[in-house]
């Protein structure tokens, strides 16, 4: 007999994923929000910008449901703590296999599971950097560049995430594609701000799968090809100099060193 795992790890379509475990949180009362869809959707996009060889259905499905036991109260530590685990051990008695679970359990890193699963790297990631550029009760939300160097330089400090020079470099290009032809807005900002405007979670699901995937995705790939021809242009201009004159001088130093002259000297 087939388990509500089977069943959302078969559903393939992210927006009907979306609203199976919508209908899960109204039976179950567990965690289910705008910023769980928020999340997910950064994480669809990480993962087709970057290309990581991960099971790209089993992250997404593990980002709408590695949250499903979160306390929403910033004063309850003891349930900051332990929700990753307790999600864990919810998801299990619905189905899903130990590893899926570990997966979840390990979107943070109070559990201290090791070693760590390369899907809760990226969930890792997201949570925290998504869950920055939201509002709180007790701040408003960082710009995806602040968000950034905290994530890095703060929550994440002297922690091994073996995808973070990939998701700073995610964020970078995002950040150049601007998604109004009306006002400067970029690809992130602009799904916080639909985020902020849309009411209620359906609606939520269908503004964000069928109005923001569909362009964002579109502005993403000629972005990439406008990157792609400039490298390109670079390669094929003969009078570009290969290195930059610096890099020049120190690989004719290095290159020099007991052999001849030194460059420059």
């Amino acid at each position: 007999m087939d388990t509500f795992a089977d069943y959302i790890l078969e559903e393939r379509d992210l927006a009907s994923k979306m609203e199976i475990v919508y209908y899960l949180a109204k039976k179950n009362r567990i965690f289910f929000d705008k910023s769980v869809i928020f999340k997910t959707e950064i994480a669809r996009m990480f993962l087709n910008y970057s290309k990581i060889e991960v099971d790209k259905n089993l992250v997404l499905t593990a980002a709408l449901l590695c949250n499903v036991k979160k306390v929403d109260n910033a004063q309850d530590i003891e349930g900051i703590h332990t929700y990753a685990k307790k999600g864990a051990d919810y998801l299990s008695t619905i189905g899903f296999n130990k590893r899926f679970c570990k997966i979840c359990e390990e979107v943070n890193r109070y559990s201290n599971s090791n070693p760590r699963e390369r899907e809760s790297d990226i969930l890792e990631l997201v949570d925290q950097f998504g869950g920055m550029l939201l509002d709180r009760p007790e701040r408003i939300g960082f710009k995806p560049d602040e968000a950034l160097v905290l994530l890095e330089h703060r929550n994440l400090k002297d922690k091994y995430n073996r995808y973070m020079e990939t998701f700073i470099d995610f964020v970078n290009f995002m950040e150049r594609i601007n998604v109004s032809e009306l006002v400067n807005m970029t690809a992130l900002r602009r799904l916080v701000k639909i985020h902020n405007e849309t009411d209620g979670v359906i609606n939520f699901i269908k503004e964000v799968s069928y109005s923001y995937e569909p362009k964002v995705d579109k502005l993403i790939e000629k972005q990439k090809e406008k990157l792609s021809k400039e490298m390109f242009n670079n390669i094929e201009d003969p009078n570009r100099p290969l290195f930059s004159e610096e890099t020049a001088k120190k690989i004719m130093n290095h290159l020099g060193e007991g052999v001849g002259e030194k460059v420059g000297e």
